[in-house]
């Protein structure tokens, strides 16, 4: 009886739960419409189950493109790198153990949510290499580049320096142009905040235009810092460090999931994909992509979107509020949006240059679903520009099943799209047709 009460339990939270009473599109852009919230005591579950792909079938890709599998049957994948020579590495990854992360009832009930969602499977904890010698789109070299990694995620090379973010430290490689392995040892840059929590386990780094610089985002180690502030030390910010010095910095913060980064390529400011916090409504909170300011401070966990007062934090800091900074664009509220990378590449119409790709890797605490798509913003002069147009869709069937969740969004060599399928296991590559 003690087996079935939680499992009736489940039943019942997953059944229950508000449902969004706005569409999509109107909390998404740089005026997003931001309703009353409505805290939840069992927040609302609605996860699309993974499945996978039927044999012989894809995404379905925007008019006017085409997409295949440039690589099959990988063990989650959830991030890319594009190496100069054209060599394309993929994070084969999962989180760590964290035994004090979603503990009680809630969080039990949140990991049966997210072993049918796909995302409890162990972390294969390596890095792949994929190579198409012969640039027919299909890679038909396939190598462990580095193995024996604790839950790897953001890859950047400077120079013969090739990095890798480890969920608990920045480690560095030695590369020759060319290796399809590395066997050298690691040196360690930086420790990384991890620990038994490690709510948000993902670590990405990007380098600065002059290589100088290494900018790693840390997620926040609870929703909306219900585990202590003292837990959220060096978290839900964006690190700066120098890589002569390896001294570091808190370089922005406030950003309660920062994922993705890239640099725009007319403006050359740093952008972010920012995952927002759950449980106060379908509605709630819009995750967002944002220039990163120097500094600058983004209002989790004490607010959102400005000023907007988050009462379930205490103590509150109306000085931090005040100063809070308004994101630049809304991507949709629990779009968990990941994947964002800038089009620089010369293979799409002239139409994307500049303009963003984003991966949704798909909600969970919305009614209906939303996410589960790449979708591309357009830029002017280094500004977003229009609204979100889908690139690709499908990976949610008619029977709400997922065959597929989008997550790191990268560019070719040739100025291909490449994404990251972590249900489906595939690496997709979008082209003109």
């Amino acid at each position: 009886m003690r087996k079935t009460i939680p499992f009736l339990l489940l039943l019942i939270a997953y059944g229950c739960g508000e449902t969004a009473k706005l569409p999509v599109a109107a909390v998404t852009g740089p005026n997003p419409t931001l309703v009353e919230p409505k805290p939840q005591l069992i927040p609302t579950f609605q996860i699309a189950p993974a499945k996978g792909w039927p044999a012989g079938t894809t995404p379905i890709v925007a008019e006017g493109f085409s997409v295949n599998a440039l690589a099959t049957g990988l063990d989650h994948p959830r991030w890319l790198y594009v190496l100069p020579n054209g060599d394309v590495l993929v994070a084969e990854t999962n989180g760590p153990e964290r035994p004090d992360d979603r503990k009680g009832l809630k969080g039990w009930i949140m990991k049966k949510m997210s072993k049918k969602a796909g995302g409890a499977v162990p972390s294969a904890n390596r890095i792949t290499l994929l190579r198409d010698a012969d640039g027919d789109g299909v890679a038909e070299t396939r190598t462990v580049f580095l193995q024996g990694l604790t839950s790897p995620f953001g890859m950047v090379l400077v120079g013969h320096d090739f990095y890798v973010a480890d969920t608990d430290a920045l480690l560095r490689y030695s590369y020759a142009e060319g290796n399809t392995s590395i066997a050298g040892a690691a040196v360690k840059v930086a420790d990384l905040p991890a620990g038994t929590i490690n709510h948000h386990w993902t670590k990405n780094v990007i380098a600065s235009r002059d290589g100088s610089k290494l900018y790693v985002s840390i997620g926040s180690n609870s929703n909306a810092a219900e585990n202590g502030l003292d837990k959220e030390v060096n978290r839900a910010a964006i690190m700066e460090i120098d890589r002569a010095t390896g001294n570091s910095r808190i370089f922005a913060s406030g950003l309660r999931n920062p994922v993705g980064m890239s640099w725009q390529p007319q403006s050359g400011a740093l952008w972010t994909s920012v995952n927002e916090r759950d449980e106060i409504g379908s509605d709630l909170v819009p995750d967002y992509m944002t220039s990163v300011k120097d500094g600058a401070f983004y209002g989790w966990p004490f607010s959102y979107y400005g000023q907007h007062v988050d009462e379930r934090v205490k103590p509150q800091r109306p000085d931090l509020v005040a100063s809070a900074t308004v994101p630049d664009y809304a991507l949709g509220a629990h779009t968990a949006s990941l994947g964002l990378t800038f089009y620089d590449g010369k293979l799409f119409p002239r139409r994307y240059s500049g303009g963003a790709f984003v991966g949704q890797h798909g909600s969970w605490n919305r009614k209906p679903l939303s996410g589960y798509k790449v979708i591309f913003v357009p830029f002017a002069n280094g500004r977003p520009n229009g609204t979100p147009e889908d690139v690709l869709t499908g990976f949610v069937d008619e029977k709400g099943n997922a065959h597929g969740r989008p997550v790191g969004v990268a560019v070719d060599k040739s100025g291909a799209l490449l994404v990251a399928d972590d249900v489906g296991n595939t690496i997709w590559r979008v082209t003109p047709k």
